[in-house]
């Protein structure tokens, strides 16, 4: 049986749960890399979507959905983040903010204001206003992290997030600044072993790196892997904490 076989059987044997084909999926699964893979994956994206709330038996499911873009449409309207920018060592950060919290970062891709301003509000689904004025507390919020490598918890906003996602950040946060941790690793600490692809892929869209700093997690072999802003600037901010390519203090990734 090969992989395209297997992706095609998959909504039969959900649907059905035929023996024979069951038995066929669970054979290809365990001799096939590639698709054990994509079922870690998979098992991330399903564990986000059991987090959702499951619709009763009798309810409109269309007037709901119809509900919901109404309510992020209301939000996007009422709840805006302010983008301001300032500098740091670094160089150029893009922040977005409330009046209290701190919901989004980026360093500068040297792309136009108005596009940054448009994939935000894609991101987290907010109306995005620029500001020329960035806040006092936010710059001393900034000035504080590049001093200590922490953020107090307060300051940041997750609420756009899955609970995935807020798991996958929170715990890389609890990674000590100048050490590194494999995906692997938060994966197993937040109890979903199966799941290290779906933190990689949580790491990838972190709206709020430094912060959460995803820059400390690796792959299970200590290599730097992937990181948005290159590996360069990777590997420069881990320098600046004190990054030693030691393994953490449980002796393992």
């Amino acid at each position: 049986m090969r992989c395209r076989e297997v992706e095609a059987l998959w909504d039969e044997v959900r649907s059905a749960g035929m023996p024979s084909l069951r038995q066929a999926v669970k054979l290809h699964l365990r001799n096939c890399p590639p698709c054990q893979d994509l079922y870690e994956e998979y098992e991330g994206v399903a564990y986000c979507l059991s987090c959702l709330e499951v619709p009763e038996p009798s309810c409109d499911l269309a007037k709901k959905i119809v509900m919901h873009i109404a309510e992020v449409r209301h939000r996007m309207r009422s709840e805006p983040l302010y983008l301001s920018s300032l500098h740091s060592p670094i160089g150029r950060l893009f922040v977005g903010y409330n009046d209290v919290r701190i919901a989004y970062v980026e360093i500068d891709r040297r792309e136009s204001l108005d596009a940054l301003r448009r994939r935000i509000q894609e991101r987290l689904k907010r109306e995005v206003i620029v500001k020329a004025d960035l806040p006092a507390w936010v710059r001393r919020t900034f000035n504080q992290f590049f001093k200590t490598w922490h953020v107090d918890d307060e300051r940041v906003d997750v609420s756009d997030l899955t609970p995935f996602e807020q798991a996958a950040l929170r715990k890389a946060a609890q990674i000590p600044p100048g050490e590194v941790r494999s995906y692997m690793w938060v994966a197993r600490e937040i109890g979903r072993p199966n799941a290290a692809r779906a933190v990689g892929q949580v790491m990838a869209r972190n709206p709020l790196p430094l912060l959460f700093p995803c820059h400390r997690v690796v792959d299970s072999a200590g290599k730097l892997h992937n990181y948005g802003y290159g590996l360069e600037m990777k590997a420069r901010i881990l320098k600046m904490e004190g990054y030693r390519a030691v393994i953490g203090n449980n002796g393992r990734l």
